[in-house]
């Protein structure tokens, strides 16, 4: 193998001449640093770094320039090329495209793309120190990869099936609405804030065609996600998530058995009082999930609190609900409707209203079985995001990292398939 194709080789680059090398003592450290003299291939030069197109030259004297490439062990690596203007007819006088970094980047491509990877599995800091470089140079470099990829990658393409959600991202009622596909798990839009004019925004980037092609939403009970997806998208069928209704419940629940607290409190019964203040994670967990001791408490409570106990059978037999599905389901919540309404439970009768009031979308969900669960799970992981990296500055930084690592935008490691 000739020595200039395997210097390119090794430095992962493409269409890329490598005419000569020397070291020189870095600045830092007075470390010696390895500098390779490289241009772009005859068929690369010339030509526009936004959209490739051959230019007129701009320049006829060249300005050095160089950019970090990856380690060779322990010694930093440089690729260093005079860089010309162009004068392309769509984008003005812009730097002459060279094939192994991006427009404006300081680095190359296998570099930009070890940093994202990385960046994706650890905090930035971390990866700033392994790769010798600063804690802004990797987060500049992050944003670069994910405008870069999602230029190239129609992430609202072929949508069917969506799910809907909000998620708080710093104190301050600062929220995101993100929009999760159902069909693959991946994140496919974000954006800061929680009204409707937020998803309409969403609405406006999928366009008209592509909101036809909806046939599901999944959403919590949250109007201003309900209105717009009706306007936008009737013909989808807009499924009431499960998971928030039972919360409805188990909250329902923890009123009652506060209240009750209360009550006795302000009576003197302190005992009591106390007794009721512990049956908390009893009556709210799930019955497979409780422990021995609990189960005793709600065999106990069964005997000694009536209302407490009817309670806590209104919120498992509305997780019943849920669980049947289909016509059983819709059997179930007839049923459970008719139970709540006469309970003479004050917080139970007003979650019944609140149900009747979503009863087409409920009914939704026990058909076809949709709930929000990718959308949670994908909240979930921003916020282990934003606690790993001690919050982000701004809700664009958190939305580049989310599309980095939820969206299929992060790229492999160099010189490894994305299925290695």
């Amino acid at each position: 193998m000739r020595p200039t194709r395997l210097l390119r080789d090794v430095l992962g680059v493409q269409d890329t001449v490598v005419e000569s090398t020397y070291q020189e003592i870095s600045s830092e450290g007075g470390q010696r640093d390895l500098i390779l003299r490289v241009r772009p291939r005859a068929g690369q030069r010339g030509r526009c770094a936004r959209c490739q197109r051959r230019c007129a030259g701009y320049d006829r004297r060249g300005h050095p320039r160089r950019w970090r490439s990856l380690d060779w062990g322990t010694t930093m690596v440089y690729l260093e090329a005079d860089t010309y203007r162009v004068s392309c007819p769509e984008h003005g006088v812009v730097v002459a495209h060279v094939p192994w970094a991006q427009p404006a980047a300081r680095h190359t491509h296998p570099f930009e793309d070890t940093v994202a990877w990385w960046t994706a599995r650890a905090a930035s800091s971390v990866v700033a120190e392994f790769l010798r470089t600063t804690w802004r140079t990797v987060q500049a470099i992050v944003e670069r990869v994910v405008t870069e990829r999602a230029g190239r990658t129609d992430l609202l393409s072929g949508l069917r099936r969506i799910g809907i959600d909000e998620i708080s991202y710093r104190k301050g009622q600062r929220y995101l609405t993100c929009v999760v596909d159902h069909d693959t798990g991946r994140l496919v839009w974000a954006a800061q804030g929680r009204n409707s004019e937020t998803v309409l925004k969403f609405f406006d980037a999928l366009g008209k065609e592509r909101a036809q092609q909806l046939t599901h939403v999944s959403a919590d009970g949250a109007e201003w996600i309900h209105t717009p997806v009706k306007a936008r998208a009737p013909q989808a069928v807009l499924c009431l998530d499960p998971f928030h209704v039972v919360e409805w419940a188990t909250d329902a629940v923890d009123t009652v058995r506060r209240d009750m607290w209360n009550t006795l409190r302000s009576k003197g019964n302190t005992t009591q009082a106390s007794n009721v203040k512990g049956l908390r994670w009893a009556v709210l967990k799930n019955p497979e999930n409780l422990t021995g001791e609990q189960r005793t408490t709600i065999a106990a409570i069964a005997k000694t609190n009536n209302r407490l106990y009817r309670a806590y059978l209104l919120k498992e037999q509305l997780r019943a609900v849920f669980a049947a599905r289909g016509t059983p389901g819709r059997v179930l919540l007839a049923g459970w409707l008719a139970w709540a309404a006469r309970c003479r439970i004050p917080e139970f009768v007003k979650l019944a209203t609140t149900i009747k009031h979503y009863l087409p979308l409920i009914r939704n969900t026990l058909d076809h079985g949709l709930s929000n669960a990718r959308s949670e799970s994908t909240n979930t992981h921003l916020r282990v995001l934003t606690r790993r990296s001690y919050g982000f500055r701004s809700p664009e930084a958190l939305i580049t990292m989310a599309m980095l690592t939820r969206s299929g935008l992060c790229p492999p490691l160099p010189g490894r398939s994305s299925k290695d």
